[in-house]
């Protein structure tokens, strides 16, 4: 059925708004709750074409309007299709940056061990305090239900949920209603003990569901998935005299093959990150054994949360000065490159 956008709109307020409330909805309530700038009369009219359409009823003479089945089943079918969409652009977008996010930081690497003759190191982004976009519940079948989730930095998670008893559209809808305005923009620390025990008495029956839903929640929003790392220039260590003996050597080499050991100058760097976006190691300082070394690392940000860093790892005695101003450059390269 097709509808124009002014019927459309006018139609998920209806619904929206008896989802929330219980209650018939009238024009008043609608040109409130609308963009539209429409006077009472005009969705008056408008709300009478819908109800001709089968789309709304007024179950009392003189009062508002309610969704009817027909009404929901379009309302649903259209969420749905939105959704479904939006996610999917998502995963292609997302897909194409990844690729080409991830040959361009290879390249970097390698350029910038050349140009310092120094070794580097780069993670690709992460997330990082992560915030939830939104949440769909969908049904599968008759006992099983999708939840997708989708958390800043388009961080998307699929959990199917198996149910004892069917879930009608307009159960759905208000589960949806009830984990988006609930939820929506909220970071896990936020996502407390009290907000997950009013929600789950919110849902009644529902509450395990809700549980499950909250679980994968917090799945989605720590991302803890293991950082990809680059590094180039491993040989330029042994154009130093004092990181080519053996032992400083071996104890390099291995900390780049190891890279849960770079993991640790990644998050330190992510969790100190000055307002420069630079943060220098010297020696000992490192989170890593370096002794002889310093490490010089900048954090560059891609918004909506995703943020990575680049290292140059060289001697005490490496030229601060240029290592400093090219991690600069590159941060502020890379972060412009992002928004194109």
């Amino acid at each position: 059925m097709e509808l124009d956008e002014r019927k459309k709109k006018i139609l998920h307020a209806i619904i929206r708004n008896y989802l929330e409330t219980g209650e018939p909805v009238g024009s008043r309530t609608i040109s409130k709750y609308t963009d539209l700038n429409l006077s009472s009369a005009t969705i008056r009219n408008e709300m009478a074409d819908l109800e001709e359409m089968g789309l709304i009823v007024q179950p009392h003479t003189s009062s508002g309007r309610i969704p009817s089945d027909k009404g929901y089943r379009l309302y649903v079918d259209t969420m749905l299709e939105d959704k479904t969409k939006e996610i999917d652009e998502m995963k292609e977008l997302l897909l194409d940056k990844e690729k080409k996010t991830d040959d361009l930081l290879k390249q970097v690497a390698k350029l910038l061990a050349v140009n310092t003759n120094y070794t580097t190191v780069i993670s690709a982004p992460s997330t990082h305090r992560n915030k939830l976009k939104f949440i769909q519940l969908s049904r599968v079948d008759e006992h099983q239900i999708l939840a997708v989730i989708v958390a800043e930095g388009n961080v998307i998670r699929n959990s199917v949920f198996s149910v004892d008893e069917y879930l009608d559209d307009e159960t759905l809808l208000k589960l949806n209603m009830l984990l988006n305005t609930n939820l929506s923009g909220m970071s896990m620390e936020e996502i407390n003990l009290g907000v997950i025990t009013a929600l789950k008495q919110k849902a009644g029956i529902h509450s395990d569901l809700i549980a499950g839903v909250l679980d994968e929640v917090a799945m989605a929003i720590k991302a803890d998935e293991d950082l990809e790392i680059y590094t180039s220039g491993a040989n330029n260590i042994f154009k130093y005299p004092e990181l080519a003996d053996h032992q400083n050597a071996s104890q390099l080499i291995t900390t780049l093959e190891e890279k849960h050991q770079l993991n640790d100058i990644v998050e330190q760097t992510l969790e100190e990150s000055s307002e420069t976006g630079i943060q220098v190691y010297i020696g000992e300082e490192a989170p890593v054994p370096m002794k002889d070394c310093s490490v010089v690392t900048a954090t560059y940000e891609l918004g909506e949360g995703m943020r990575g860093t680049i290292g140059i790892i060289g001697p005490k005695r490496m030229d601060y000065e240029k290592v400093v101003g090219t991690l600069k450059t590159i941060k502020h390269q890379l972060e412009e490159l992002y928004k194109e």
